[in-house]
C-alpha cells in the first residue's frame, strides 16, 4: 500500500470493496454508484460557490480595463494597493473560519458566508467618486471586507470534502473543485471573460460606467445563487438528507478505518497547536506559498498583460479565455494521472516546470508588441503549469494530515501562509512596467523555481518518514486500536 493506514484485520481497509462491508451489517451497496451519487450532490454546489468566489475577487482586473482607475481618479499605485488589501483581509481569519465551520456545519456556514460577500461584491459597483478621495478609500474598505468574507470558503470546502471521501479519493475531488477557478471562477478565465465582455456593453445604462455594472451584476448573481445554497449544499455525512440510512452506515463503515472522518472529535486548542508544531504542515504551507504569487498575479493581471501586447480592451477580455480553458483541462488530467500513480510531488514539479518555460518565453521576448504571439503563447504555458500544480498542492494536507481539528487548522493555515505570496504579488505589475513586466515575470519565475525546491524537500521528508515506519513495522512495532493519528507508526504519508 503506497499510503494510508496499515489496516488491522479487525478493521476495514482503505481499499475496501462493498463485499468487504458485510461484517458491519450493511446491505450490498455498489461503492462506485455511491461515489457517483456523492459527487453529484457534493461537487456541483461547492464548485459553483468557488466559481463565484474567484469571479468576485478577480473581476477587478476587467473593471480596470473598463475605466475603474480612471473614474475613481486613482493615482500612483492605488489600484495595486486595492488588490493588496483584499488579500490582507483574505488571510486574516482563515483558521478561525474553519473552526466556525466545524461548529456550525457546512449547510449553514458556506451559503451564509457566500451571501455576505455577494453583498460586499455588489457594493464595489456603487463606490462613488465625489471630487475627493472617498471613492478610493471606499474601494479599499470594500476590497478588504470582500477578502475577509471570501477567506472562509476555500479551506472550508477542502476540509468539508475530507469528511466525505477516503484519503485516496480526495485529490481528484479537490482538483475538480479548484478547476472552477480556471474554468469559470476567474474573471480572467473562460466564463468570466465572456461575462465581463458582455457586461462591458452596458456602459452608460442608468448613467453608470461599464466597470460598475460588472461588479453589480456579478455581485447580485453571487447573492442569489448563495441563498439557493441552503438547499443544494449538503451537511456532514451524519446529517445529510440525500443519503439513505443504509448508505449512511456504508459511508461510515468505509471511512472508519481509512481516516478520522467518522470520529466525534471535540475541539481542543491542543489539536490546533499540533498543526502549528508539525514541520510537515509548514512545508505544505511553503509549497502553496511558492505557487500563490504566480497564481494570483496571472489571474489579476492577465488582461493587462495581453492588452499591453497591442490588443484592444475587448479583445484582451476574450483572449484570456483560451489559456484558462487549457488550464482547466490539464488540472483534471494531472489529478487523474497522479492519483493513478499514487504520487503528487513529481507531477507538481513537472507542472511548475511547464510554467517556468512560459515565463521564460515572456521574459525573453524583448519586443512583445512586435511579436505578441510569443508572449501570448507564454501565457498558455504559465496557466497550464500553475493551475494543475496548485490543485495537487492544496490536496496534499487533506490527504496526509489526520485529526479533524488538526486538519482543519492545517488546511486553513496553508491558505493563509500561501496567500502571503499573493499579497506580495499584487505590487509587482505596475502600469509603467508594461509591456514586458520584467519585475513581475521575474519574481513569478523565481517563486516557481523555489516551488520545485520545496516540493523536493517535502517529498524527501515524507519518504524518509514512511521508510522509518516500514522499518518499525518489520521489527514488529505495532500500534493499538484504530490508527487515526498521522503520528501512528501504521500511518503512511502520500508522496
Amino acid at each position: 500500500m503506497e499510503h494510508g493506514v496499515v489496516p488491522e484485520k479487525s478493521h476495514i481497509s482503505p481499499d475496501t470493496s462493498s463485499a468487504d462491508l458485510d461484517e458491519v451489517d450493511t446491505p450490498i451497496i455498489s461503492e462506485k454508484r455511491l461515489l457517483r451519487k456523492l459527487d453529484m450532490h457534493l461537487l456541483p454546489g461547492v464548485c459553483l460557490l468557488y466559481l463565484l468566489s474567484f469571479l468576485d475577487r478577480s473581476n477587478v482586473a476587467n473593471a480596470k480595463l473598463d475605466g475603474l482607475d480612471t473614474d475613481l481618479h486613482m493615482t500612483g499605485n492605488q489600484y495595486l494597493t486595492g488588490l493588496t488589501v483584499f488579500f490582507i483581509g483574505y488571510i486574516s481569519l482563515e483558521v478561525f473560519w474553519n473552526l466556525v465551520l466545524k461548529r456550525m456545519g457546512p449547510k449553514l456556514w458556506l451559503p451564509t458566508i457566500t451571501a455576505v460577500w455577494g453583498v460586499v461584491a455588489t457594493l464595489q459597483g456603487v463606490v462613488v467618486y465625489n471630487g475627493g478621495s472617498s471613492g478610493v478609500a471606499g474601494f479599499f474598505v470594500v476590497r478588504f471586507m470582500l477578502g475577509l468574507t471570501e477567506g472562509g470558503l476555500f479551506p472550508g470546502v477542502v476540509f468539508y470534502l475530507s469528511m466525505w471521501y477516503k484519503r485516496a479519493e480526495r485529490q481528484y475531488r479537490i482538483a475538480l473543485f479548484f478547476s472552477a477557478a480556471s474554468m469559470a471562477g476567474n474573471d480572467s478565465g473562460a466564463f468570466g471573460g465572456i461575462l465581463a465582455y458582455g457586461i462591458g456593453y452596458m456602459k452608460g445604462l442608468s448613467g453608470l460606467s461599464g466597470w460598475r455594472w460588472i461588479f453589480i451584476i456579478e455581485g447580485i448573481l453571487t447573492t442569489i445563487l448563495a441563498l439557493g445554497g441552503y438547499w443544494y449544499i449538503a451537511d456532514w455525512p451524519s446529517k445529510a438528507k440525500f443519503v439513505t440510512n443504509d448508505e449512511r452506515a456504508f459511508i461510515n463503515a468505509r471511512l472508519k478505518a481509512d481516516s478520522d472522518a467518522t470520529d466525534n472529535e471535540a475541539f481542543t486548542w491542543a489539536n490546533v497547536a499540533s498543526a502549528l508544531k508539525d514541520p510537515k504542515v509548514w512545508l505544505y504551507n511553503a509549497c502553496y506559498h511558492t505557487l500563490s504569487l504566480p497564481l494570483y498575479t496571472l489571474s489579476l493581471f492577465l488582461p493587462s498583460i495581453i492588452k499591453a501586447l497591442g490588443y484592444s480592451a475587448s479583445s484582451a477580455q476574450l483572449l484570456t479565455i483560451p489559456p484558462y480553458a487549457l488550464a482547466t483541462f490539464l488540472t483534471v488530467v494531472y489529478a487523474v494521472v497522479s492519483e493513478h500513480y499514487k504520487r503528487r510531488a513529481p507531477f507538481i514539479m513537472v507542472s511548475s516546470l511547464t510554467a517556468i518555460i512560459g515565463y521564460c518565453m515572456l521574459l525573453s521576448n524583448t519586443d512583445p508588441t512586435k511579436r505578441p504571439g510569443v508572449s501570448y503563447a507564454g501565457t498558455f504555458l504559465a496557466a497550464a503549469g500553475i493551475y494543475p500544480a496548485v490543485a495537487l498542492t492544496l490536496s496534499w494536507p487533506a490527504i496526509n494530515v489526520s485529526g479533524q481539528t488538526k486538519r482543519a487548522t492545517a488546511n486553513a493555515l496553508q491558505i493563509t501562509i500561501g496567500n502571503l505570496g499573493a499579497v506580495i504579488g499584487t505590487q509587482l505589475y505596475r502600469a509603467n512596467d508594461g509591456p514586458r513586466y520584467i519585475v513581475g515575470h521575474s519574481v513569478a519565475l523565481g517563486y516557481l523555481f523555489a516551488n520545485i525546491l520545496v516540493v523536493s524537500a517535502l517529498w524527501l521528508v515524507l519518504g524518509r518518514e514512511n521508510n522509518k515506519r516500514d522499518e518499525a513495522a518489520a521489527r514488529g512495532v505495532v500500534g493499538e486500536g484504530p490508527s487515526k493519528s498521522d503520528d501512528d507508526v501504521r500511518w503512511r504519508f502520500s508522496l
